[in-house]
């Protein structure tokens, strides 16, 4: 009995490790492909994000205006505001460059 729970555990315990060993190379490849991404995007994915009043700032110099909410969501800002012709917008920011990656025009509240 002893030697059928020991038989047990070591066949349990090699299984974990090939598992474990099949998914390393799986997981590397998939954080090199974010690397590989954030780098494009213009950033490296280490370099610190623009803080908020950085974002707003250089939204403003691009000729948006009041920001009703700004979220830091995981790889990017999003930000509510007016764009220049005066519509709602919703514009998603690059967090390092402050470059608009995306822009939605919302309809108007009234």
């Amino acid at each position: 009995m002893r030697t059928t729970h020991l038989l047990s555990i070591l066949a349990i315990s090699s299984g974990i490790v090939a598992g474990g060993a099949l998914l390393a190379p799986a997981i590397a490849q998939n954080a090199s492909a974010n690397t590989s991404s954030a780098s494009a995007a213009g950033g490296s994915p280490d370099a610190p994000w623009l803080t908020i009043v950085e974002v707003v700032s250089r939204l403003e110099a691009a000729g948006y205006s009041q920001f009703d909410e700004i979220e830091r969501e995981r790889d990017h800002y999003e930000v509510k505001a007016l764009d220049r012709e005066g519509r709602r917008v919703e514009i998603e920011v690059h967090p390092v460059t402050a470059e608009v990656l995306r822009t939605e025009v919302k309809r108007d509240k009234r």
